[in-house]
């Protein structure tokens, strides 16, 4: 008999998200993301950081002072990261689990990408204005919004 304590495909592509938001070098906010097809394929994983090329040593990571001295005028967020880092151009129809709600600007790719849903770990900034754009424009384009809801149980497994 087959076991039935495995993790559904929610815990196990948010659980990559969280993963590999792990990667991100920023002090303060990791944030992760995993694009998946509708047939729980992997197309592409992002972390927020700093554009490829740019020195992560040489790049300001403050959260304030003057904006050319903060991180916000220069890192990609995971959505859009992981968007560009798609092998493929077609992602319509998809689902994106984020660890982190998606601003107004990741929410314009998301949906000029074709993505349909998605799947979200933390809305913590639910009351910004970049949050309730983004719901707006979500909604308008029938985007579906999933906020992640963990089974509670603890998988483990034998080896």
């Amino acid at each position: 008999m087959k076991r039935t304590d495995y993790i559904n495909w929610d815990e196990y592509f948010m659980g990559i998200a969280l993963l590999t938001a792990m990667r991100s070098k920023d002090p303060s906010s990791q944030v992760g993301a995993c694009i998946v097809s509708p047939e729980n394929k992997i197309l592409s994983l992002g972390y927020n950081g700093m554009p490829i090329g740019c020195d992560d040593d040489a790049m300001p990571w403050e959260r304030e002072g003057e904006p050319l001295n903060t991180k916000y005028m220069y890192v990609c967020h995971a959505e859009l990261n992981a968007i560009l880092n798609s092998a493929h151009n077609n992602l319509k129809g998809a689902r994106v689990y984020v660890t982190l709600f998606p601003c107004n600007e990741c929410t314009k790719a998301i949906i000029q990408s074709g993505i349909a849903e998605v799947v979200y770990y933390s809305d913590k900034y639910h009351d910004t204005d970049s949050s309730v754009a983004a719901r707006f424009m979500f909604q308008k384009a029938g985007v579906r919004l999933t906020p992640y809801q963990p089974s509670g149980r603890k998988a483990e497994l034998e080896l």
